[in-house]
């Protein structure tokens, strides 16, 4: 059974690979859930699939704590912190309600996973020429995530503009972008650390992505000489030590 988990995990067979997308595909309807939650009055029912996605995120969790190399380095892992409290909120949603948002960061570093990366680029072609555009992106997505349900969660019911995640989001954005129309905000020293740090970070995660976005567009051809990784999509030569480099393109000039 271990071996079995450990290539499904790490491994990189058709079967591994579906495998990972199918971790992918059950953290997005774990947040989709989460968020959707949030515009209802509470339900037993939202209890009962609550505890079946807190069920499947404990599976997960224990089957990756038994094939890590390293039990104690896996356990003090941020991602596996974040995991260990998104289950809470799920099978203990009295107590830590509203905290399944952190499952997107098991998400995040799903996404950014050699092997699943490698299998995107063989899988996707417009993944394989938009990648660095892409990965800015999910980055600035998630982070906008985060800050999110971290604002519903430290000011749902303790500040009447947020009732919801629309409305947690509706904040995020106004001061990630520094607009700051002032029709809602987050009192107290928590609301505004918050504030602070959407502003600095989600500024720089923008600027990346802007960047990204427009600077001339690069190929990833590491140089066998010097290994510079990015090259003009027409280059011969390195422009750093000026060896030839071979560019595989896809048939179009």
């Amino acid at each position: 059974m271990r071996a079995t988990l450990t290539e499904l995990y790490d491994g990189h067979s058709d079967r591994a690979h579906r495998f990972r997308y199918a971790l992918v595909a059950f953290d997005l309807v774990t947040i989709l859930f989460v968020i959707l939650v949030s515009f209802f009055e509470r339900r037993p029912v939202f209890d009962t699939i609550g505890l079946i996605f807190g069920a499947g995120v404990l599976a997960d969790l224990v089957a990756r704590a038994w094939i890590a190399p390293s039990k104690w380095k896996f356990l003090v892992s941020p991602i596996t912190l974040a995991d260990i409290v998104a289950t809470l909120s799920f099978l203990a949603s009295a107590l830590v309600e509203g905290l399944g948002f952190l499952r997107v960061l098991r998400t995040l570093r799903l996404l950014h996973t050699y092997q699943l990366v490698e299998r995107l680029r063989t899988d996707l072609p417009l993944f394989r020429r938009h990648e660095q555009t892409i990965g800015a992106t999910v980055n600035l997505v998630v982070f906008l995530f985060v800050m999110t349900g971290l604002v519903y969660a430290t000011e749902h019911g303790r500040t009447d503009d947020i009732g919801n995640y629309l409305d947690a989001l509706y904040f995020t954005v106004t001061a990630l972008t520094t607009t700051g129309f002032g029709d809602i905000t987050l009192p107290g020293t928590v609301g505004r650390l918050l504030a602070v740090v959407i502003m600095i970070c989600g500024v720089t995660l923008f600027l990346r992505l802007a960047t990204v976005l427009f600077r001339p567009a690069k190929v990833k051809a590491p140089c066998p000489e010097c290994g510079l990784q990015l090259h003009d999509s027409d280059a011969v030569h390195c422009k750093h030590c000026g060896h030839t480099v071979h560019i595989e393109t896809e048939g179009t000039v």
